[in-house]
This record gives C-alpha cells, structure tokens and sequence, in this order.
C-alpha cells in the first residue's frame, strides 16, 4: 500500500486542498508534526484511525510505523506542516522507505510563505520591482553551504523569505542590513494563517526590536525586501497596448 506525504498547509483547516482532506479522512494510520500541525486536522481522521506524533519520535521510529502500515494494506499518511517539499525533511524518509519496498507519493500543501504574502496582501514578484523570491534559513544548529549564507543571497536584492530563523532576528538583521539597507521593508508573520497569527511590520533597521518587543522567537517567517513597499506598477500582461495570444493590443 501507498505512503502518502501529505501537506497540512500552514495552520488553517480550511486551506487543505481537497485530495490532502480526503486521504486524512480515509487514513488508517497518520503520522502527523505535532509540534507543527493544527491539531483540528489530525483531528478528522476516521474513528479507529491510529494516530502518532512524530515530534516525539526519531526517524527510524516513524519509518518503521509508515512502513509496517503499508506491509499491513493500510493507508497511511504522514502528515506535514506546510509543503511537503519546503524544509520537510521528506528526501530521507522517502528514500528509507522505499528501500524497504514501499511506494511513496507526495500531495503538495500551501506554505506559510503563501500564507503571509495574503495576510500582507502583497506579491512577491512586483513588475519592474523585482522578479525573484529566494526562500531560505539562517544558519543555525543546521549549518548551510558557504555559498548560500545570507549576505551572498542578499546581493540579489530579491524578495526574501527567511524560515526557521525568529529566534536569530538580530543575526539576521545583521547580514541583510548593509546589502539592502536598513530602510528596506522588513515583516515577521507569526502562525501565519492561525487564530492567534500575529503580523509585524518595519524595516531593516528596527524589525528586530519590534519582534522582541511581541515575545516572538519561533514559528515565525521573516520577509524583506521591496516588494512590501506599495507600488503603482503594472504588469504588461493586461496593459491595453500588450498583444498576446489571447488579446490583441490597442
């Protein structure tokens, strides 16, 4: 039997896709973050359904429960906060469990990068602003490779989305700050789409007071660059002198 890897979106029951909403339902066995994940969405597994969380277990364990399901005929689904594919850790489980034989698939969630840009009401590609958004940590208790430590990344000037990183604001103000300079819009979106989600707003040189100031310090996405600023610009794809295949210019 299939081992689904299914993304439990960013917090909100509401913005699990439709598929995502019928394995949890179907599953027999879910292996759900618990330190992550709603806990309304574990929440709608079928009666007798059994039910792990992983945030107390190591990867052997929950490999061994995943793989024992599917040797059983059971469906199982292990259950992911955001997008399986950003900071998931899914290569290794993936790859363990295909060592044994089991097939694995993996259906895609919204990620909390997505969810703050709407609380924001801003979008990260801005016509003749920028055209990039780098999705990146700072280097942690997990280092990083040379090459993509913050202040290099910087040099681009693109949108940035910094997980995985609250708790070392100062740091990170620290590498962005000279490269983009300090007036360059910064925001932290805190449990992006949840109840309690919290939104701060500023700029390099005074997010991180800001964000101390909330008692925030993880589960948190910071955001820089200059797409956070209001813009007047538009794209060509519907200016009325723009032909394409669709429409022809005025």
């Amino acid at each position: 039997m299939t081992v689904y890897f299914v993304g439990a979106g960013p917090g909100d029951p509401e913005l699990l896709t439709v598929k995502a909403k019928g394995l949890i339902e179907r599953a027999d066995v879910i292996v759900y973050a618990g330190s992550l994940v709603n806990p309304e969405i574990p929440g709608m597994a079928k009666e007798g359904a059994k039910l792990f969380d992983s945030s107390k277990m190591a990867l052997e364990e929950i490999i061994e429960v995943l793989a024992d399901a599917s040797e059983a005929g059971e469906l199982a689904v292990r259950l992911q906060s955001g997008d399986p594919s950003i900071y998931g850790a899914i290569h290794e489980q993936i790859t363990l469990l295909e060592d044994r034989g089991v097939e694995c698939r993996v259906v895609p969630g919204v990620s909390s990068f997505s969810a703050a840009a709407a609380l924001l009401k801003r979008e990260y590609t801005v016509p003749g602003v920028v055209q990039t958004l780098i999705l990146t940590r700072r280097e942690g208790r997990t280092p990083v490779p040379e090459k993509e430590r913050l202040r290099d990344l910087a040099r681009h000037r693109a949108s940035m989305a910094i997980f995985l990183s609250a708790g070392m604001i100062e740091e990170v103000v620290e590498e962005l700050g000279p490269v983009y300079g300090r007036d360059t819009p910064a925001a932290v979106v805190y449990r992006a789409s949840w109840p309690d989600e919290k939104l701060v707003e500023g700029t390099l040189g005074d997010i991180a007071g800001k964000v101390r100031a909330e008692g925030i310090d993880r589960t948190a996405l910071i955001l820089v660059g200059d797409f956070l600023r209001r813009s007047a610009a538009r794209s060509r794809l519907y200016d009325p002198g723009f032909s394409h295949g669709f429409r022809g210019g005025v």
